[in-house]
């Protein structure tokens, strides 16, 4: 596990303004938090070396873009080995109807977020890259209706200070 950063106020600020929207520029983010452009433009790069900030990633609608079904599959590996679930993951990761891809503890292995076309679509995703695989025992489908975006991330000590505790 990764050692946490110090962050102060000044750095919360930013994480939170960046969160929002990645593309504020160093001007605005510096009048925003109170400080000089070159003091924010120092700060994000101390936070991207730091590896607070991993990336900005662009957003895209799903919908919009011909799969407009999403849903998590809930799937079971038997056995349970790494020399089975290495394939499995990468295999995964390449599909194109695959968001995000979840290693849990518990009775299910994985879970999946997908974006596929329609129902029948999502039958095909299920019965030929989940459940043709041999060390697929059992995938649960969970159609997804409505999502919501949460956040901003911020360390525990932030957020305690933020609700009052």
């Amino acid at each position: 596990m990764a050692d946490s950063v110090a962050l102060d106020p000044v750095d919360l600020h930013i994480l939170r303004l960046l969160q929002n929207d990645a593309r504020t520029t160093y001007r605005e983010l510096a009048t925003e938090v109170g400080v000089a452009p070159s003091t924010c433009l120092d700060r994000v790069t101390r936070l991207r070396r730091s590896g607070v900030i991993l990336g900005h990633q662009l957003r895209l609608d799903p919908a919009r873009l011909g799969r407009g079904l999403e849903a998590l599959l809930s799937v079971q590996v038997r056995p349970h080995r790494r020399e089975l679930i290495g394939p499995f993951v990468e295999r995964i990761r390449t599909l194109p109807e695959s968001r995000a891809l979840f290693h849990l503890t518990g009775p299910d292995d994985y879970l999946v977020h997908v974006a596929v076309t329609d129902t029948a679509d999502l039958q095909r995703l299920v019965l030929d890259e989940f459940t043709s695989r041999r060390e697929v025992a059992r995938v649960e489908t969970r159609l997804i209706f409505q999502q919501w975006e949460c956040g901003p991330l911020l360390p525990p000590s932030a957020e305690s200070a933020e609700s009052g505790h």
